[in-house]
């Protein structure tokens, strides 16, 4: 006579349960060694961001109780003319220096690409040299070139019997003078990555449209530039964030000034949380910030990134 076994009822949960943690169990050294890099980013990077989200809620001077305010600084934020006149003013400055930097940058990419221009490396080097040189320095010496009285720039001007120009004092020359500096700066950075983009279109295109009657201005036109478009889209996107984003740059030459001419919403979020302590306004500005770039972000992949 047979017996009958009796087979245990192991649900189907359980059994991956314990697959899951046999396999974690072999693996533990593995999750050993990464586990300092997500212990840190938890520390120094999710609990800061979590904290900002409640601080932005909060009213908080950094020392004593956090009090809870719900969204009284959002509606304070709305009212806060400085740091519109600084969202404005990262509009300003994108039209006035991104256009010239992306059309320049490109230029150049396009000649060292060309294999007409001997010491391509030399070249490449010099043009990109401004942007791992200091900051503080490269501003600290716009600030002395474009000085209205014995500055190099307006000595020069003399010399032409040109007046000496207010770089420094007026509003317009302020956001001229800084688009020069951060053109200056970062027209190597964008050339480099314009001229990688360049290395990836296949010049068996170029040559295909000179053969069909294309001069070297309609093929530059009609088919660099839109093979470019993604590298292109890309530069302008990361120049939107930059110049919504400047600190070193405006800290340096102007200071925010004249008249707030030049202050960004960096410089405002900065000064509000430790020049007035008040890091609960400055964390709802933060979120503003961050809400208005990411929207402006996605309107320029939006509009510009299709193709056709």
């Amino acid at each position: 006579m047979a017996v009958a076994r009796t087979v245990p009822n192991v649900r189907p949960a359980d059994t991956a349960r314990r697959l899951t943690w046999q396999e974690i169990l072999k693996a533990r050294w593995a999750y050993f060694f990464i586990a300092p890099f997500y212990l840190s980013y938890a520390i120094f990077g999710l609990y800061p961001l979590l904290f900002s989200i409640y601080l932005a809620l909060s009213d908080f001077k950094g020392l004593g109780t956090i009090r809870f305010v719900g969204l009284d600084n959002f509606r304070r934020l709305a009212l806060d003319r400085v740091f519109w006149q600084s969202m404005e003013n990262g509009v300003l400055l994108f039209i006035l220096y991104v256009p010239v930097m992306l059309f320049l940058s490109l230029v150049l990419a396009v000649l060292l690409n060309s294999g007409r221009v001997r010491g391509f490396r030399f070249f490449r080097t010099l043009i990109f040299v401004p942007y791992i040189t200091n900051m503080v320095a490269a501003g600290f010496t716009f600030k002395i070139l474009l000085a209205k009285t014995n500055g190099l720039v307006n000595i020069a001007l003399g010399l032409l019997s040109i007046p000496p120009v207010p770089w420094l004092e007026d509003v317009w020359a302020a956001r001229i003078s800084l688009s020069l500096l951060i053109i200056w700066a970062w027209l190597g950075y964008n050339m480099v990555i314009m001229l990688a983009g360049l290395q990836t279109i296949p010049a068996d295109l170029t040559e295909a449209a000179r053969v069909d009657g294309a001069n070297s201005r309609q093929a530059f036109f009609h088919v660099t530039v839109p093979l470019m478009r993604p590298v292109i889209l890309f530069c302008a996107v990361m120049s939107t964030i930059g110049s919504f984003g400047l600190f070193t740059e405006v800290l340096t030459l102007t200071g925010g000034g004249p008249m707030n001419a030049t202050i960004t919403p960096i410089i405002r979020i900065y000064g509000v949380a430790f020049g007035s302590l008040q890091f609960g306004y400055a964390s709802a500005m933060a979120y503003t910030f961050a809400a208005i770039i990411f929207m402006l972000t996605i309107l320029q992949y939006r509009f510009f990134g299709r193709e056709g």
